[in-house]
């Protein structure tokens, strides 16, 4: 097994590669929001999740967070009046996104702060390597 420093500073890696995705994906679906079909009663974008997985590094002997999958939200499209858009069907129904603005803020947030949180946990361990090269070095 390595140093425990260098398992802790994977752990944390691990969690800011997660975290990154998240952020690129919750991004995405911020992105569009609005987007609608192209034709005639055809879908429009569909919200996408990330799902996360337990892993073993099998160098450091380190627990890790991986991206499992990137999966499509399976909630239901919204629908708005609106008769003279391109994407309308018969009834003049428009499919808007199942994209929630609040909920993806808030997930932006939450992916941020997680991303901070492993962010310091390596700089705290890089600087504990450091102070003890330096008492090394003092021997």
């Amino acid at each position: 097994m390595m140093d425990p420093l260098l398992a802790t500073m994977r752990t944390a890696a691990s969690g800011l590669q997660s975290q990154s995705m998240r952020m690129r994906i919750v991004s995405e679906n911020l992105a569009n929001a609005q987007s609608t079909g192209t034709t005639p009663g055809a879908d429009p974008y569909s919200r996408k999740l990330v799902t996360f997985k337990a892993a073993m590094d099998e160098v450091t002997g380190a627990q890790t967070v991986d991206v499992a999958s990137v999966i499509r939200d399976d909630q239901g499209f919204r629908t708005e009046y609106q008769p003279g858009h391109p994407a309308a069907d018969a009834a003049g129904y428009v499919k808007l996104p199942n994209v929630n603005m609040i909920v993806e803020v808030a997930d932006m947030r939450e992916a941020n702060r997680s991303y901070e949180a492993n962010l310091q946990v390596i700089k705290q361990a890089r600087e504990m390597i450091s102070m003890t090269i330096d008492l090394l070095k003092g021997q």
